[in-house]
């Protein structure tokens, strides 16, 4: 059974689509149409229904696909295993990782790492953490440096690189710019913008307000951290920033039990043998974070 064939199954599978599946793959609608067919003529089932432009799984299909993922991902394990009989730091190495940290941790890393390994050719997927993290779930990606989650659990593996320090914001305008010192409960007072709620920074700061039994006042969620700033600087609400995107658009807050903190790092699977190439960057990560 051909390996491609399995591939341009998942892909479609995964997009709902043949035209999309030959996107992903750079290859032509045709090409796709024909692996699937010549994998359905050799398992001696069909896969797709395909009812005008739907297309959906049959039972084959869908009892095929997670083993098509798993014959890839052994098939994968297997190539890397062998490939680290050498010592040699090359290939190629997917990385997911989160705006954030890709534009304010990695960057000096990422430098030194390619200057050191100069034949690994880098595929930096920005991605959401939670979206990583995902992806690291299901194989796709080998490595991924990400906000962690809050409970890491099997077959996940993590490790911690960096202490983010959070700060409560608002405008320079804002009423509270002026409080010396706020609480909780009287930043529930006023309208709040919050990470998405299905982003690790919206569970760790929803956890200190529920320790402190404050309900804030969520007027609105995204998952990005540049558009929550530009809220803030408005005047639209109050949030929390990392540290590190503080500057005088902003005004910090100090407040009463308030500290709080996310954790930073790099996540892989346990059952993925880590390439040499993910190997260093583990290594580099830890030794320069």
């Amino acid at each position: 059974m051909d390996t491609a064939n399995l591939t341009a199954f998942l892909a479609v599978a995964k997009s709902g689509s043949f035209s999309q599946a030959a996107d992903m793959l750079h290859l032509t609608q045709p090409a796709v149409s024909k692996r699937i067919a010549t994998l359905e003529h050799q398992l001696g089932a069909r896969l797709f229904d395909r009812i005008g432009r739907h297309i959906s799984l049959t039972e084959a299909g869908r009892a095929l696909l997670p083993r098509a993922g798993q014959v890839l991902q052994t098939l994968e394990d297997t190539r890397r295993a062998l490939s680290n009989l050498s010592s040699k730091v090359e290939g190629r190495l997917v990385l997911g990782t989160s705006h954030h940290i890709g534009l304010h941790r990695l960057p000096p890393v990422l430098r030194q790492f390619t200057s050191r390994y100069p034949d690994v050719a880098l595929d930096i997927r920005f991605l959401d953490s939670e979206v990583a993290y995902d992806q690291v779930l299901h194989g796709e990606i080998e490595l991924a440096v990400i906000t962690l989650a809050p409970t890491l659990d099997e077959p996940i593996v993590a490790r911690h690189i960096w202490d983010d320090p959070l700060d409560f914001v608002v405008s320079p305008e804002h009423p509270l710019a002026d409080y010396g010192s706020v609480t909780l409960s009287e930043l529930g007072r006023f309208p709040a913008v919050f990470p998405g709620p299905s982003t690790f920074t919206h569970r760790v700061v929803s956890r200190l307000f529920q320790r402190e039994e404050v309900v804030p006042q969520i007027s609105m969620t995204t998952n990005y951290l540049e558009t929550i700033k530009m809220m803030v600087s408005i005047g639209l609400a109050w949030s929390v920033l990392p540290r590190t995107m503080v500057d005088e658009q902003v005004t910090p807050l100090t407040v009463a039990n308030g500290d709080i903190s996310r954790q930073l790092g790099c996540i892989w699977h346990s059952g993925r043998t880590l390439s040499n190439a993910g190997r260093a960057m583990v290594e580099m990560l830890q030794t320069d974070g």
